[in-house]
């Protein structure tokens, strides 16, 4: 869940984009429209209602048949609202201008290509450039002349929330001013948070991670982004995660603080307020005073900004990828490692402290990322700061919890309210750990890999969700899943995972029953009109650049004046619009394009 955005707070953007789908029309039979990858198998999905299979033919660029056969009937489909046949032409060898057909039906011409990522991932990651706080973003840098800005909230400094909150909660503030410069902004608008932060973050730097444990050299090295930092000695991928993690550092309570915060879990009313050492804890975000109107570009911002309150999931997330931090960098920037590992430790010891004191979204200008359940946080962190120290009292925690894999237990896909499966995947990587501890966080990530792999083979349109229930952020849960997959086939070598990541990927780039690449400048179909203050696409306000991903389709929020028109009308793959208004289907978040970009750069290692 990105930042909620109020309704009462957002202007009428319907004079600034249209809300409909792409000019482009709908093919009849609906595939990965940025190229079909040649080392997985290849699919194409035909809504039909017939219940006998029907005879296909691939045409070459020449109009030569080059494969045939009959499509598999998958019949109705609850997750598109469709009927479905299956298109299988596997055996199909690369090469471009290919057309599907059935009968008068075609695809668009279409490629098989050994490598259709290899843009696609720089373009997914240079979304975190162009979200950048705390610097100018500069034209050579990006795509559109139009991108470029003068540096916002440089530096960020802050101080505490004082005074009611919207439900008409005190809060004293406190005797400090941070500046938590740097970071990345969160979503579509100028808030910058500790929770969702942590995630996106710890996914970029994993991916780093799970190749230098498999002795392979990320493709990411010096130079190979379009950054400021190009030509410093140091990996790209590192440099960008690193502009994440010196604002999540920055977060953190001064010693010596003591502060009034709400413990325990308590009702929507009036708090109750106890002083307690908050001393090494991290503020839950730092956010506006008020939501700002569409458009506003970071630079103008005029909205006071304050810190909110620090929590115990803010805590952890900063104990973790401190942690993290502190191993990946150790050879890097020893300097650095050592900061992130002090933080690491102070962090995780706040938390211990104080383990109940959650997130209060009753404040406006930003959102809430409320968790109600924190010991999967403890979890992840304990586990974080194992791997990286080799020391007993961080493995007690992990042992003793339950969601340390057990024989033939699953982990679960991560998200930011879910976060223990990437303190099991940063076991399954290490070598400080035992090697039984080790070998069950493999068996964890392996058995989730198989119910995704499992329900990809379900699934009409064939990704690695046969459910109907898509969430706030629908497109970042299946590439979470992805990801798992992905680690999955790291540790077996088996096909079938990787298969599953292939086809999570020609699900988001439009084999999908809107014919729909939810990626900005790719596919003949592509998103374009995010709900974003900066990318609106008019006047001196850019575009958006290639790369991005859309939250997705969501049947379960119809908050905005958008969504609401179609709840109860739309099957769950088809509640979306690709419109500014449509926040709650068509936001943008760091968390999504982060596993979007680790499954985009896994897929074009190939084999």
């Amino acid at each position: 869940m990105p930042a909620l955005l109020a309704a009462t707070a957002l202007t009428t953007l319907a004079a600034l984009a249209s809300p409909g789908l792409a000019a482009e029309p709908i093919a009849p039979i609906r595939l990965n429209q940025v190229g079909v990858l040649e080392s997985a198998g290849k699919l194409a999905v035909l809504p039909e209602t017939s219940t006998t299979p029907l005879a296909w033919t691939l045409e070459d660029k020449d109009g030569h048949v080059v494969a045939k056969g009959q499509t598999q009937v998958v019949g109705p489909d609850a997750a598109s609202g469709e009927s479905l046949h299956q298109i299988d032409f596997s055996a199909a060898p690369a090469g471009y201008g290919y057309r599907l057909k059935v009968g008068q039906r075609a695809s668009r011409p279409f490629a098989i290509d050994a490598h259709p990522y290899a843009r696609l991932k720089r373009d997914a990651l240079a979304f975190f450039y162009q979200n950048r706080s705390g610097v100018a973003i500069e034209a050579r840098f990006g795509d559109d002349p139009k991108l470029a800005r003068p540096a916002a909230h440089a530096p960020d400094r802050a101080t505490c929330f004082n005074g009611q909150d919207q439900r008409g909660q005190v809060w004293a503030g406190c005797g400090y001013e941070l500046n938590a410069s740097k970071g990345w902004y969160d979503a579509g608008d100028h808030g910058k948070y500790v929770v969702n932060g942590g995630i996106a973050v710890w996914t970029l730097v994993n991916y780093h991670e799970r190749l230098t444990a498999r002795g392979k050299t990320p493709d990411f090295a010096d130079g190979a982004q379009r950054i400021p930092e190009a030509g410093n000695g140091v990996s790209d991928l590192l440099d960008e995660a690193r502009w994440e993690l010196e604002f999540l550092l920055r977060m953190q309570v001064p010693p010596g603080t003591t502060m009034a915060l709400p413990i325990g879990k308590q009702g929507q009313g009036q708090l109750a307020l106890t002083d307690v050492d908050a001393s090494g804890m991290a503020h839950q975000k730092l956010t506006d005073a008020y939501w700002t109107g569409v458009p506003t570009a970071p630079h103008e911002d005029p909205a006071p900004r304050y810190l909110f309150h620090p929590t115990t999931g803010a805590t952890l997330n900063l104990a973790a990828v401190a942690a993290q931090c502190a191993r990946v960098w150790k050879d890097v920037d020893p300097a650095f490692s050592a900061r992130c590992l002090k933080v690491a430790r102070s962090a995780f010891d706040a938390a211990r402290r104080n383990p109940e004191v959650y997130a209060h979204s009753q404040f406006n200008g930003g959102g809430g990322y409320g968790d109600g359940e924190l010991s999967d946080e403890l979890f992840w962190a304990a586990a974080e700061l194992w791997a990286t120290t080799g020391e007993e009292s961080y493995g007690e925690v992990v042992t003793a919890s339950p969601y340390m894999p057990a024989a033939g237990k699953p982990a679960e896909a991560p998200g930011w309210g879910s976060t223990s499966t990437l303190g099991v995947i940063s076991l399954a990587l290490s070598d400080k750990v035992p090697p039984p501890v080790r070998d069950a966080a493999r068996a964890g990530v392996v058995a989730a890999a198989d119910r995704y792999a499992a329900e990809d083979l379900q699934a009409g349109y064939r990704l690695p969700d046969a459910g109907t229930r898509y969430v706030w952020g629908s497109n970042g849960v299946v590439m979470n899943r992805a990801m798992v997959l992905g680690l999955a086939y790291d540790f077996t070598g088996k096909a079938a995972y990787r298969q599953a990541a292939a086809d999570a990927m020609d699900y988001v780039l439009g084999r999908n029953p809107l014919d729909q690449s939810y990626v900005t400048g790719w596919g003949a179909r592509p998103m374009k009109h995010p709900h974003h203050r900066f990318w609106v696409g008019k006047g001196k306000y850019p575009a958006p650049p290639p790369g991005v991903i859309s939250g997705g389709p969501n049947n379960t929020a119809f908050s905005d004046e958008v969504a609401k028109t179609m709840e109860g009308k739309c099957a769950a793959q088809t509640c979306w619009t690709d419109s500014i208004d449509a926040f709650t289907q068509n936001e943008v978040a760091v968390n999504w394009n982060a596993p979007f970009f680790w499954v985009a750069a896994f897929l074009d290692e190939g084999k």
